[in-house]
Order: structure tokens, then C-alpha cells, then sequence
């Protein structure tokens, strides 16, 4: 049986680690790319190279920007007595768009995970209680994902925000058990943030 040439097989690999793509889907994607005129794939490759240097994390929020603070933080219409806290920042623009929600966000960077090592020290709860106390917010929604690793995680931050005293709540119903928030429409993630519980 024919291999693919060194440079392709590596190529496959690469697009391999793109959430959702298999091994078909990657040598698709990888012979699509073949086709592509010279100009437009220098174009991508500088595109990629410079990527992580042009788009930044909000110092503010931690959601991703082009410059300075994020649309969310920076936008004078945003309701700034609440504050959603969630695990990355593709979370925000999710629940933005059902329109249910007008806060501000906070963004952790990821969830607790001792087989991945990932602490309590990873969630830079410091930095959120001090934003915290210094936007004087009035209300905490926990919107993490319904796994075991958000569970835990929204419970440890539940306990770490009792002696703040303000309401904490977490998405209600809508989300299903063990589902991640990046495959949840947006009419069923609305309903949950509608009718979001005491935590």
C-alpha cells in the first residue's frame, strides 16, 4: 500500500489536532490545501505565524482582543453589577449571542484537573475576587460546563466566593449532563441563562 509523502503525512497530523477532525476529514483538508495557489497559502502561513501575536487576552477580563480591553469590557452598555465566570474565552461570544445576558465576564483559563495538573492555583481566584470587590458586582453566574471537572470546579468556586456574600448562581436547566458549552445552541443555552438558580 502507497504512503503519503513525508510532508503530507505531517501535514495530516497537524490537522488532526483540530477538535472534530479525523483522519479522512484531515487528508481532505490536507489535499485541499495542495490545490491552493502559492500566493494564497504564503498568505496563510504568514497568517498563522503572526496569529498569537495579533490577538491577545483582555488584561481586564482575559477574553480574547486585538488591542488594549475586549469588546465586552470596553462596551459602555454592558450591565457592570453582574459578572459571568467561564472557562475559556469562545464561552463568552456563545452566550453573548443568545442576547439573555449583558454582563461582564470573567474568564479561568480552564477547569480543575488533577490528572492534567491543572490546581486551584491555575484559576486565579486573587485576581477574580479582587475584580470582584473592585467593580462592585452584585451577582456571580458560574456558567461551566455540566462534566465532572466543571462540577467540581463550580463548586470550588462557590465555596471560595461565600465570604464575598453575594448571590451565586449556576445555569439551570437545558444544558444535558456531560455536555460542553461550545455544542449547545443558542436558544437551549438562553433558556438556561433565563433561568439560571441559586448555586
Amino acid at each position: 500500500m502507497a504512503k503519503y509523502p513525508h510532508e503530507l503525512t505531517q501535514l495530516i497530523a497537524f490537522l488532526k489536532k483540530l477538535p472534530g477532525v479525523g483522519t479522512k476529514t484531515a487528508e481532505r483538508f490536507a489535499f485541499q490545501l495542495l490545490s491552493w495557489q502559492d500566493h494564497d497559502l504564503s498568505h496563510f502561513a504568514h497568517f498563522l505565524q503572526g496569529l498569537k501575536e495579533k490577538i491577545m487576552h483582555c488584561t481586564e477580563c482575559h477574553c480574547l482582543t486585538d488591542a488594549g480591553k475586549c469588546s465586552f469590557c470596553h462596551s459602555p452598555s454592558r450591565d457592570t453589577s453582574k459578572l459571568c465566570i467561564i472557562a475559556s474565552a469562545r464561552e463568552a461570544y456563545s452566550i453573548d449571542e443568545t442576547g439573555a445576558y449583558r454582563g461582564l465576564y470573567h474568564v479561568l483559563g480552564g477547569l480543575l484537573s488533577p490528572i492534567e495538573g491543572k490546581t486551584p492555583e491555575h484559576l486565579r481566584l486573587d485576581l477574580l475576587k479582587a475584580r470582584i470587590e473592585r467593580l462592585q458586582i452584585q451577582e456571580i453566574i458560574i456558567a461551566l460546563d455540566s462534566t465532572l471537572e466543571g462540577d467540581t470546579t463550580s463548586l470550588f468556586i462557590k465555596e471560595e466566593m461565600l465570604s464575598l456574600g453575594l448571590p451565586v448562581f449556576r445555569l439551570a436547566f437545558g444544558i444535558p449532563l456531560g455536555s460542553s458549552l461550545d455544542f449547545v445552541d443558542g436558544g437551549t443555552l438562553a433558556r438556561a441563562l433565563t433561568g439560571k438558580q441559586h448555586f
